[in-house]
């Protein structure tokens, strides 16, 4: 009788537990656990996130104005060279034949203005002979008239005076024409002279080029020859060298979205990262935005160049990705709360259907770095819900500001320094995934 009584006893204990264990870890697991964060007072500043290249603030191309082989190659990768530095030779054999047969069609052309000098000096004199004997031919035309007035010579011996004047006068007529194609031909001999010579000016210049010389002070970064490779220099200079000025002074390059770019300014904060040197991170400013847009498959970005100092002698090399964040705006001591807390949505009090995520939602609110690296989400109304000691939470509208990506400034009657706010919703046991389950107290619990 004992034994039964004992059995009985047992068995409603195992009852009252298993009664227990469901109150705990299912009933009471309906009840939706709150994730919370403080609204604080502090500063809070807004940037554009985008990511660049670091580059020389003065990086010059060397190129080859003529065609040929490279024969001799004086500069190499990291090479520092003065102006005016011989860095690289074409092999000048056939530049040199140009020159010598430029200067012999020099000469030739010398000795034709010499030639065409001597002819209009004989024309000169021929010309200068015939009009002496035109004028004695005149002279003597002038007496006979007299002496067959006189009658001493007859008219026959006049008229042949005359004939000899009218002669003598398209001979000198014919002479002068000779000097003037003499002058002509001389004129064209110089001419000659002068395109020849301009001629061998440009085989010597031909011959200058084909010694490639550092047009800056600066180290090589970059080479693109090889000794013996042929250099053709037709539409377009071919590159051969690229000569960075000063690795001191060095600036990088941003493409920032069109979306962003209108709250770029020259002056402006700028820090950022490399990834060579995990960890650290570089200040600089905004010097420059470029007003030309680039195109990138239908995306259209403008360049803003950041300059900044050279630190720990020159560790930043050219080509180095740097992250950048440009900040655009800043407020001091402000309300600020996580982005997360404008996202929040409590279907028991908008009225709404909760969706997968057991209650949470996205309200129109600031959101993390869109499209071109954006920091700071567009500026209007937002909502947060406000949670007192022992009391369900509540509805807040405020005014948002400013955002950092994630924090966001916000003005509002019902929100101070120090209140509690919801920044995300738990959902209930049977909904949880494997990180949020646990044992849930009485009452919703709080997650700080």
């Amino acid at each position: 009788m004992k034994s039964k009584k004992w059995w009985w006893a047992a068995a409603f204990l195992v009852i009252l537990a298993a009664a227990l264990l469901w109150w705990w870890r299912g009933g009471r697991a309906e009840q939706p656990v709150y994730r919370t964060a403080a609204v604080e007072r502090g500063p809070l500043a807004a940037n554009v996130s985008a990511a660049g290249t670091v580059t020389a603030v003065s990086q010059v191309q060397v190129g080859s104005q003529v065609s040929g082989q490279i024969s001799e190659l004086w500069a190499d990768f990291n090479s520092e060279v003065k102006q005016g530095q011989l860095i690289a030779r074409l092999d000048p054999q056939s530049f040199e034949h140009r020159v010598q047969q430029a200067q012999a069609d020099v000469e030739a052309a010398r000795a034709a203005v010499l030639t065409a000098q001597a002819n209009g000096l004989a024309a000169s004199a021929g010309a200068t002979r015939a009009r002496v004997e035109l004028q004695q031919a005149q002279r003597d035309l002038e007496r006979n008239r007299g002496l067959v007035a006189q009658q001493f010579i007859s008219p026959a011996e006049l008229e042949r005076t005359q004939s000899q004047v009218d002669t003598l006068s398209q001979a000198l007529k014919v002479a002068e024409a000779q000097v003037n194609v003499a002058q002509a031909q001389t004129r064209n001999a110089e001419a000659t002279v002068r395109q020849r010579m301009a001629q061998l000016a440009q085989a010597q210049v031909d011959l200058k080029r084909t010694q490639i010389r550092s047009p800056v002070d600066g180290i090589v970064i970059k080479r693109s020859i090889e000794l013996g490779q042929t250099v053709a220099a037709s539409l377009q200079s071919p590159e051969l060298f690229v000569i960075a000025r000063n690795l001191d002074d060095m600036q990088v390059e941003v493409p920032v979205d069109e979306a962003d770019i209108g709250r770029v300014r020259p002056g402006q904060k700028v820090n950022f990262t490399v990834d060579a040197f995990p960890g650290r991170s570089y200040e600089g400013s905004v010097r420059l935005v470029r007003k030309a847009p680039t195109n990138t498959q239908n995306v259209i970005t403008y360049v803003v160049v950041v300059s900044f100092s050279q630190p720990d002698g020159g560790r930043l090399l050219p080509g180095m990705t740097a992250n950048v964040r440009i900040v655009t705006e800043t407020r001091d001591a402000v309300l600020k709360v996580p982005n997360a807390a404008l996202r929040v949505r409590l279907p028991e009090a908008e009225g709404a259907t909760a969706g997968p995520s057991g209650g949470r939602g996205e309200a129109a609110g600031p959101r993390g770095p869109g499209r071109g690296g954006r920091g700071e989400g567009g500026r209007g109304r937002g909502r947060v819900y406000v949670l007192s000691e022992g009391a369900e939470p509540r509805a807040v509208p405020v005014q948002l500001g400013i955002s950092d990506g994630q924090m966001t400034e916000v003005t509002g009657d019902g929100l101070k320094e120090g209140d509690t706010v919801l920044v995300g919703v738990v959902p209930p046991r049977g909904e949880r995934t494997s990180r949020d389950t646990g044992r849930a107290p009485t009452g919703p619990r709080m997650a700080f």
